[in-house]
């Protein structure tokens, strides 16, 4: 199966929680190596100035406002938010200290569930990839099986793959799971009752495409610190089955680390600038070493609208050298790096730190990636799959403006 996943020790997450972990990933979008090593910043007592007109209002609110007024934490937390929406910077932002704790956990990618990847295939079935060591491997299910029923419910190809996905996640707890029926691909079929686990998503996941054997395919879910290794052992793989071209799909890949994304492209392209990042601090030039493991055979990137941040990086580096195309609809459009620093009591800022450019020095942020060839998504099957098969066999594909 595809790659190794280590074991974090995380605390059991429900599938709901995950949602909304995954959901602040999206919204910092870009990070820079700190959301690892959260500094704290000055506390008041070490500046030079105060806010005398704050401390002003808040006396007098405590001493004629006529209703119940929020504690002072409360609106200490409300002052800092609208100080931070003077800048107009909607990746800027505070957060509170619960939520603030969960960052790294998401990252992570912690869940309640049965463990395995969801995929289209080009006739809108539901293909089943199951993660190492998961309930769902345990219980049988293998790459390439297609989902038929879910505790007795037919999945049909109408259905929002994020709705399948959801009846595959839950509350860890003695007797909770689902069964699933699957059919193998050798026409077979059977059903299983799968127990839910702790489950931590890897973050890139592949496989030979069925209906084109000498095609490989690699997902990147998102960057984290494990996505260059889990990069090279599905590459190896690919290259151990003898493909002799490469889809590589970043749709709705919100983002994640930014070093991890420059390994990414590292592995991609041969000695080639990955991106320009500007700072108050003046501009770096981050570039590849030479000699990637899979800087030789044809590729194509499938891009979406949810294709931000760190999958824009590698997205546009790869088509700006010229290493590939880009297929699907116009990206995200997000080419920002936010620092996270930690509060005194916890809770936490995003601040924009510095921004990036294409190689070809394109201002990526609020304009985002058009692709060469522009599909039309298919909520009944994968239409940029389809299309970058067919471009990889060299067969005509039809295009159109979303």
């Amino acid at each position: 199966m595809n790659g190794r996943m280590q074991e974090y020790g995380r605390s059991i997450v429900l599938g709901a929680l995950a949602g909304v972990l995954l959901a602040v990933v999206f919204a910092a979008g870009f990070f820079a190596r700190d959301l690892l090593d959260i500094r704290p910043i000055l506390s008041v007592g070490q500046r030079d100035q105060s806010y005398p007109l704050l401390d002003e209002v808040d006396r007098l609110l405590e001493l004629h406002y006529l209703r119940p007024i929020p504690d002072y934490t409360v609106r200490q937390y409300e002052a800092v938010r609208g100080m931070l929406r003077s800048l107009n910077d909607p990746n800027t932002f505070f957060i509170d200290p619960p939520v603030a704790q969960s960052e790294s956990d998401a990252l992570a990618g912690t869940y309640g569930g049965i463990g395995v990847g969801l995929q289209r295939g080009t006739n809108g079935e539901f293909v089943l990839l199951p993660f190492d060591d998961s309930p769902a491997e345990k219980a049988g299910i293998a790459d390439g099986d297609i989902l038929l029923a879910v505790n007795g419910g037919a999945i049909t190809p109408d259905m929002q793959q994020d709705a399948v996905d959801q009846m595959l996640r839950g509350e860890v707890r003695d007797g909770n799971g689902v069964e699933l029926t699957v059919r193998r691909e050798d026409g077979q079929s059977f059903s299983a009752f799968i127990p839910f686990g702790v489950i931590n998503v890897p973050s890139v996941l592949w496989r030979v495409l069925p209906e084109a054997r000498e095609i490989g395919y690699l997902q990147l879910v998102r960057f984290t610190n494990r996505t260059p290794q889990e990069l090279q052992d599905g590459l190896n793989a690919l290259r151990a089955e003898g493909i002799s071209a490469l889809i590589l799909d970043v749709r709705n890949n919100g983002g994640g680390l930014l070093q991890e994304a420059v390994d990414v492209a590292d592995e991609l392209l041969s000695e080639a600038v990955v991106l320009y990042q500007r700072s108050k601090n003046g501009e770096e030039t981050y570039r590849t070493t030479e000699g990637g493991a899979m800087v030789d055979l044809p590729m194509v990137v499938l891009v979406n609208g949810g294709t931000a941040s760190a999958a824009e990086l590698v997205a546009g580096a790869i088509a700006d050298n010229e290493r590939g195309i880009l297929i699907g609809q116009k990206t995200f459009g997000k080419g920002t790096i936010q620092q996270i620093y930690k509060l005194s009591d916890a809770s936490s800022v995003h601040i924009t730190s510095a921004e990036w450019f294409t190689p070809k020095r394109f201002a990526l942020d609020g304009q985002g990636l058009t692709p060469a060839l522009e599909v039309v998504s298919d909520p009944q099957g994968d239409a940029e799959l389809a299309a970058a098969i067919a471009y990889l066999q060299g067969a005509p594909t039809s295009s159109s403006q979303p």
